[in-house]
């Protein structure tokens, strides 16, 4: 996308908030015939967010680039993030502080159940060695500890440190899905379709948080689902949603997004555990692999695409001309997971 059309699809309120540039915009949206040949119903297409750019993708790109424009201004030299062992939020931000000239410091907490030697070693964990992250791997039971340690050595370094939570999700970070929503209206105003659904997979609140303020602010009539993968209890992800769509209609005022905004999860799909595969998940990347040659992940968006296809099969979506799936990315942790197929 141009800079020029770039501004022209950005809201006005958010033109006013700094970002550095990051990715490849807009991300295609890409029309699936063999798998809504296959299944018979709505119109299928998929919002290519796993193309954004950096560092093979992913969602955690857009929010990014408004996170590290903060951190940026701060004056900050270093960046501090946190997420598990095969963190795709981790990888782009090592890619982004590469790409800066940043200091970049993953604390990655070893949460998963997968006992593999792929899982520790490849994937995003070699990505990760690429970018020149530090890297540090911390059991549960020691997380807190070792991070106020690792906090406390880098200012004695007088490093100017910015933390970046889990997933990027602030409200801050939550602005990147504003701006995507705002792509996926003119991508189908230019296309000639209707926005009907979004499904995609939910996690650490802030991409569904963006893309329902984002509806809100544009008086936007597209049912939002989002598929929970990390939360045991579903409420828990509900309750963040709320808590950030509080914050940024106190921060963001001008967008006029309002309180109200409704938030739909389902839990159906999150099997076992975070982080560990479902057979319905793997089951629907083959699938789509070998009828579309797109590949999804076992955490993420293979769990969204295995709800898309089943809820497709019970009619839940019969109602709607076309859904969007958004693919968030995680196909470079495909190696790190190669035992679960």
């Amino acid at each position: 996308m141009s800079f020029s059309l770039q501004q022209a699809i950005t809201p006005p309120w958010l033109k006013t908030i700094s970002k550095v540039q990051l990715g490849h915009w807009p991300t295609p949206l890409e029309h699936l015939p063999r798998l809504t040949k296959e299944l018979s119903g709505p119109q299928l297409w998929v919002k290519r967010d796993d193309c954004s750019g950096l560092a093979t993708g992913g969602n955690k790109t857009r929010k990014l680039e408004f996170l590290l424009a903060d951190a940026i201004n701060q004056g900050a030299d270093t960046i501090v993030t946190y997420g598990a062992v095969q963190s795709n939020h981790a990888r782009q931000t090592a890619a982004a502080c590469a790409k800066l000239g940043l200091e970049c410091h993953l604390l990655l907490s070893q949460r998963v159940e997968w006992d593999h030697v792929s899982y520790n070693n490849n994937g995003n964990v070699l990505f990760n060695k690429l970018f020149g992250a530090h890297i540090h791997m911390l059991a549960m039971d020691e997380f807190e500890q070792r991070q106020t340690e690792i906090l406390a050595d880098l200012a004695a370094q007088n490093k100017q440190f910015y933390q970046i939570p889990p997933g990027g999700s602030n409200a801050l970070g939550a602005l990147g899905y504003v701006m995507c929503l705002a792509e996926l209206e003119w991508q189908t105003k230019e296309m000639g379709i209707s926005l009907d659904q979004i499904i995609h997979a939910s996690a650490s609140s802030a991409t569904q948080a963006g893309l329902i303020f984002g509806a809100g602010a544009m008086k936007s009539k597209v049912d939002i689902l989002g598929i929970n993968v990390f939360h045991p209890d579903p409420a828990t992800l509900t309750a963040r949603i709320e808590k950030l769509l509080a914050q940024m209609s106190v921060q963001f005022p001008a967008s006029k997004a309002g309180f109200d905004l409704p938030i739909y999860i389902n839990h159906a799909y999150f099997g076992q555990a975070y982080g560990e595969p479902t057979d319905a998940g793997l089951d629907a990347i083959k699938m789509v692999a070998e009828l579309e040659g797109l590949l999804f992940d076992p955490v993420y968006s293979g769990k969204a695409l295995a709800a898309l296809i089943d809820q497709i099969n019970l009619g839940n979506f019969s109602q709607h001309d076309n859904v969007v799936l958004l693919h968030t990315g995680g196909a470079a942790s495909l190696s790190a997971y190669v035992d679960a197929f």
